[in-house]
């Protein structure tokens, strides 16, 4: 499975309910793949990803403003008018301020801030985790995008893996 296959976040479970919400999603995901292709490349943890409102909604943390920068010149060059696309990008303070004093980072680095660390037990899903810690199933790509640097399927965990689990920033 890819990881732009399936709608997740909160509202993704009402979105797939909605008529033609698959059908829309594919549509709109594969218009902006090269949007969203640069966000995850640019090691954004994405939140959301679903249709809301008839329109592609994209939410996520960006590791610096010139990551989202760069995220809205691609979703600008797929479509100026920006009338199908909801992108609500966030920068991670305390990557932008590793970055601006000049210091190195990894993938993961700075994506512990406010979380929590697990250890992966015997039958152990993403999903399940995130039903576990946000009350929703869909909600199991925030734990992947936050494990980038130890994960790289979201269907794929280990026992004895240690996962970051970023806070429930709706709680």
């Amino acid at each position: 499975m890819g990881i732009f296959d399936k709608m997740f976040g909160r509202g993704a479970s009402k979105a797939e309910e909605q008529p033609n919400a698959q059908a829309r999603f594919d549509e709109l995901k594969e218009k902006y793949r090269t949007a969203l292709t640069v966000a995850d490349q640019q090691h954004v943890q994405f939140q959301n990803l679903h249709v809301e409102d008839d329109k592609l909604l994209v939410r996520g943390i960006a590791p610096s403003a010139d990551v989202v920068n760069k995220i809205w010149d691609q979703v600008k060059l797929v479509n100026p008018g920006l009338d199908d696309i909801t992108l609500d990008l966030k920068v991670n303070e305390s990557q932008a301020q590793t970055v601006s004093a000049g210091g190195g980072q990894s993938a993961g680095a700075g994506q512990q801030s406010g979380g929590q660390t697990y250890t992966v037990k015997s039958g152990d899903t993403l999903s399940k985790l995130s039903k576990q810690f946000y009350g929703d199933s869909n909600e199991y790509m925030r734990i992947f995008y936050a494990n980038r640097d130890k994960l790289h399927d979201p269907d794929r965990i280990q026992v004895g893996q240690q996962l970051i689990i970023p806070p429930d920033d709706n709680a």
